[in-house]
């Protein structure tokens, strides 16, 4: 079995920081490109895309002053990666396929619109065994 049969690709890395400009410092630094701080409404979470041409796409996501779920990742650390995105043409296919082949796939956030994805639907899953992924549907 491979992602493929899940009818996934690696998109990029979520990294769940206490301060953007420190992130983007680091990140710039091993020669990524930063675009600006997005403030997300729907995720309430600031994000900044990052990407390299020789590396994996990095989203740097900021907690906001609201509570919210960054708030028990970033209390012990001030940075962690805590998921791995993968793109999809269809959301609702893949998390299928993921749960036909009997893998437990549990929705945390359900798909909604992505401001930093022009819109495009992402939702939030806890895969048993793996940890937790985001799905970004590309159609």
């Amino acid at each position: 079995m491979s992602l493929t049969d899940f009818a996934l690709h690696f998109h990029h890395f979520g990294l769940a920081v206490r301060n953007i400009d420190s992130a983007r410092k680091v990140l710039e630094g091993m020669g990524y490109r930063c675009g600006k701080d997005v403030y997300d409404p729907l995720q309430e979470v600031t994000l900044v895309w990052c990407e390299h041409a020789a590396m994996p796409a990095v989203e740097i996501v900021a907690a906001t002053e609201k509570p919210g779920p960054l708030d028990s990742i970033i209390a012990a650390s001030d940075a962690s990666v805590y998921h791995l995105c993968y793109g999809a043409a269809s959301i609702e296919a893949s998390v299928s396929a993921i749960r036909e082949a009997g893998i437990r796939i549990i929705p945390v956030v359900p798909p909604k619109p992505a401001v930093l994805f022009g819109n495009r639907l992402v939702g939030f899953y806890q895969v048993k065994g793996f940890g937790l992924i985001e799905i970004v549907e590309e159609s």
